[in-house]
C-alpha cells in the first residue's frame, strides 16, 4: 500500500518500458512491477527526497499518469519539457521516466540472472542460450545504472533551473549518501557543493563533483 493506505502508484509500466528497451513480451507485467516498485522506493525516492517524491505521487493518478489538475511544473518534472535554463540555453529535458526505466532494468537484470532453489541461489540456465557469467552480469547491470544516472543528472539540472517551483527538493541532506554499487548518483540537495556555479561547467555530471 502507498501513502494514506492507497494502492501503490507505478510511474511506469511495461508499455513505457518497451519504448526504451526491447524486453521479452512474455515477461509478466506483475513480475516487472516488482522491480518498478523497488526502483521507485529504493532509487528514485532517495534521489528526489521523500517530500518531493510524495508530492509528485500525490499529483499522479493510480495508473501513473499525471493528474490533469496538477501544476504544470509537476507535469514537466514527470514527463519532460523543452525550456530555457538560467543561461538562456534551450534544454530538452526527457523527464523522470527514462531514469526509472533504467534503474528498473538494472534491478531486473541483476535478479533475473539468479534462480532461488530450496538449496540456495544458482545461476539460471536457458535452453536457447548460455547464461552470462557473473562478471558479465555485473557489467551489464552497471551499464544500465550508468544510463539511469545520466538521466538523473538531467532531473537535477531541471530542478536547479526551476527551483522556485520545487521548494521541497532539498528536503534532507542525508539523501546525498551514495547507494548502489557501480556508478552512483546522489540525492538532490540544494547546495553549491553538488551544482557547479559557472557558465563554463554548469552541465558537467554531478558525479564529477562528488567522487
Amino acid at each position: 500500500m502507498g501513502l494514506g493506505g492507497y494502492a501503490m502508484t507505478y510511474l511506469i509500466n511495461q508499455t513505457i518500458f518497451q519504448q526504451y528497451e526491447d524486453i521479452n513480451v512474455n515477461i509478466k507485467p506483475e513480475r516487472l512491477k516488482v522491480f518498478i516498485k523497488k526502483a521507485q522506493e529504493l532509487d528514485l525516492k532517495p534521489f528526489l527526497g521523500h517530500a518531493l517524491y510524495y508530492e509528485l505521487i500525490k499529483n499522479c493518478n493510480e495508473d501513473g499518469t499525471i493528474n490533469n489538475e496538477a501544476p504544470q511544473h509537476y507535469k514537466d518534472l514527470l514527463n519532460g519539457s523543452e525550456y530555457l535554463d538560467r543561461y538562456g540555453h534551450i534544454v530538452l529535458y526527457e523527464g523522470i521516466l527514462p531514469t526509472l526505466v533504467y534503474f528498473t532494468f538494472a534491478r531486473f537484470i541483476e535478479n533475473d540472472a539468479i534462480h532461488y532453489t530450496a538449496t540456495g541461489p544458482v545461476i539460471k540456465r536457458h535452453d536457447n542460450g548460455d547464461p552470462l557469467t557473473s562478471p558479465e552480469v555485473v557489467k551489464l547491470v552497471q551499464q544500465q545504472r550508468s544510463i539511469a544516472n545520466a538521466y538523473a543528472n538531467d532531473i537535477e539540472k531541471f530542478l536547479w533551473d526551476n527551483q522556485e517551483h520545487f521548494p521541497l527538493w532539498h528536503y534532507n541532506e542525508k539523501n546525498r549518501s551514495g547507494r548502489q554499487a557501480g556508478p552512483r548518483i546522489r540525492g538532490v540537495d540544494r547546495t553549491d557543493f553538488n551544482y557547479p556555479g559557472t557558465i563554463n561547467n554548469y552541465n558537467l555530471p554531478i558525479t564529477d563533483f562528488l567522487n
